[in-house]
């Protein structure tokens, strides 16, 4: 993929999904410590992972965050983009952040309230937005709990497509649907065909992935970016994370 320049991983993400289906590893702070992240932010980017995503629902932040982040950057050359809980979840040395909105919480903070809170810090860090809308998928795990969502049910997928197609009108650039880290099974490949079919913009995957033949019954349902986590961090050793890694990363891009 193309060399990522300051300001311009939007671009990079769009260039990358000319040639192909990406992969996004989510790190979560509260789950690795930062020489445990740096090093595999170093195998995602030998095997071929296209970007690293850093958050989590608890809402790391501050030190914590900012550690892991920087471990990464020293590590790696590959994006990192922060996956806020809430506004406290901004570190200045990510290159991006998906300025999410939680179109499904029945909390107004986390539609819009948590974004007006981290606006000013993100520009006074010059980090990139990248507009996004989010969509807790059934069960939702914790941060479904922690963003107060009202799940989508897994057998409705029309109702995901509804909000999936308000997001893209109400101006976001991408589409995230999430099962919740550690969830038993996946968002269902029905909601992701039909969400995939209504919008036109890149549509994101998220939550309970655990094998390389998950991974591919999403990409080939419409998934245009598959995001990986629980199943690396959760590994039980650098060894063992780096075949997972590997797993998963020709389930998406064979």
């Amino acid at each position: 993929m193309m060399e990522v320049r300051k300001g311009k991983v939007e671009s990079y993400i769009q260039e990358g999904l000319e040639n192909g289906k990406l992969h996004f590893v989510l790190l979560d702070p509260d789950d690795v410590d930062p020489e445990t992240a740096g090093k595999i932010a170093e195998m995602s980017e030998e095997i071929g992972v296209d970007a690293i995503m850093v958050g989590g629902s608890t809402g790391a932040e501050g030190e914590v965050l900012d550690n892991v982040v920087r471990a990464i950057k020293e590590n790696s050359d590959l994006p990192v983009i922060l996956f806020p809980g809430s506004h406290g979840g901004i570190s200045r040395y990510a290159d991006a952040i998906f300025f999410m909105s939680l179109l499904n919480s029945r909390n107004p903070f986390f539609i819009t309230g948590a974004q007006a809170l981290g606006a000013f810090q993100v520009k006074r860090y010059g980090i990139e937005p990248i507009p996004m809308a989010y969509l807790i998928i059934e069960p939702g795990e914790t941060v479904g709990w922690v963003g107060d969502a009202k799940p989508i049910p897994r057998h409705k997928p029309k109702i995901a497509a509804a909000y999936a197609l308000a997001g893209q009108y109400l101006g976001m650039r991408l589409v995230y649907l999430e099962a919740g880290s550690g969830a038993e099974k996946p968002v269902p490949r029905e909601m992701i065909g039909i969400v995939k079919r209504v919008i036109d913009v890149p549509l994101i995957v998220g939550g309970g992935i655990r094998t390389g033949e998950q991974a591919r019954e999403i990409v080939k349902a419409g998934a245009d970016i598959v995001v990986t986590g629980t199943a690396v961090e959760k590994a039980g050793s650098l060894e063992r994370a780096r075949t997972k890694l590997e797993e998963l990363n020709r389930g998406i891009k064979s």
